[in-house]
């Protein structure tokens, strides 16, 4: 016979897993508050104002990488290319701009085209040819990182070559003794806009049944293949943002950076809490969730932890996240 506390208990647990059902963000939210409260315990230098600073200026591009991986993940679809789009797009506007002398907006523009038509593709590829988005994206990564060691010649722009609204991203201000990157306020500026969107319109709600429920959706009228073609295409372009601040957070444009960052933005996505089977999951954890990899890579090299540890914490993280994500899927309507 079950005991009064262990049937309160019971209660308890399933009153949260409702409320994390309901409200994604909470979790990452709480653990992003406690990752700071014990790193400032550990380091004095982590609430300094040159350390958050440097803390905002990494997750800039991770951060706003994770905002188009986001609404793919929506659609329980993944995008391993979103780095390579970047990497890519950044090279043409940057080569563009500095080679033909072409103007900083001009080739903003080209460069944001190139990243939709990169998007474009993914779509295409995806709900033409009916393949799956990892494979796909699998595919498209490798085609456009040769793509970008073809262009670029394995060789670096320098930011002095480039006009000064490409860099414009890498300049700062400071608020209370902490400098703050332009790039850091589009992020945030991208991830409220996106934010009003998936809730308010009525292409967000189709993103969020299309990904909880593919033929449930197309039988109710909605028209996914449309939809996950116009969130690729999306996706694309939020990735030519990345590019823009990729340039300006190095003041440069390199065919090598970026490396990780693919794998750093599905990172960020699952801690923040949107579930990689789909329809569940905000833009704002996702900010969050990139928030956490920056605070604790940056937490733990203060304590003086090896690298290889850093990597692994961050794995634990993940494996964390997902459990979680699946303990809250059981949540009965």
């Amino acid at each position: 016979m079950t005991t009064v506390v262990e049937e309160r208990d019971r209660s308890l647990l399933t009153r949260v897993q409702h409320l994390l059902h309901a409200q994604a963000t909470i979790g990452p939210a709480v653990v992003l508050l406690v990752s700071v409260v014990v790193f400032a315990l550990l380091s004095e230098r982590f609430l300094t104002p040159g350390n958050i600073s440097l803390i905002l200026q990494q997750v800039a591009v991770v951060g706003t990488l994770a905002v188009g991986q986001t609404i793919v993940i929506l659609t329980a679809g993944i995008d391993l290319s979103c780095g390579a789009i970047m990497v890519l797009t950044s090279i043409v506007m940057a080569k563009v701009a500095a080679e033909t002398g072409l103007p900083g907006f001009p080739a903003l523009l080209l460069g944001f085209l190139v990243g939709t038509v990169c998007g474009l593709l993914n779509g295409m590829l995806v709900t033409r040819l009916k393949l799956p988005p990892f494979i796909v994206t699998l595919g498209t990564l490798n085609v456009f990182f040769a793509l970008n060691l073809w262009y670029s010649g394995s060789a670096t722009i320098r930011g002095t070559d480039m006009p000064s609204l490409l860099l414009w991203t890498g300049q700062t201000f400071t608020v209370g003794g902490t400098r703050i990157t332009y790039g850091s306020i589009m992020l945030v500026v991208l991830v409220a806009a996106m934010a009003f969107v998936l809730k308010n319109t009525a292409w967000g709600r189709h993103v969020y049944s299309t990904g909880d429920d593919l033929e449930a959706s197309r039988l109710s009228g909605i028209r996914t293949a449309r939809v996950l073609l116009s969130v690729y295409a999306t996706a694309g372009l939020v990735y030519a943002l990345a590019a823009w601040t990729l340039i300006g957070r190095i003041a440069s444009a390199s065919p090598q950076a970026g490396q990780t960052d693919n794998l750093d933005s599905i990172t960020a996505v699952v801690i923040g809490g949107t579930s990689l089977f789909g329809g569940r999951g905000a833009v704002v954890g996702s900010l969050i969730g990139a928030l956490i990899v920056g605070v604790f890579r940056n937490g733990l090299a203060l304590a003086g932890v090896d690298v290889l540890w850093q990597t692994m914490a961050v794995g634990v993280l993940i494996i964390v996240a997902v459990s979680l994500d699946q303990w809250i899927r059981k949540v009965k309507a």
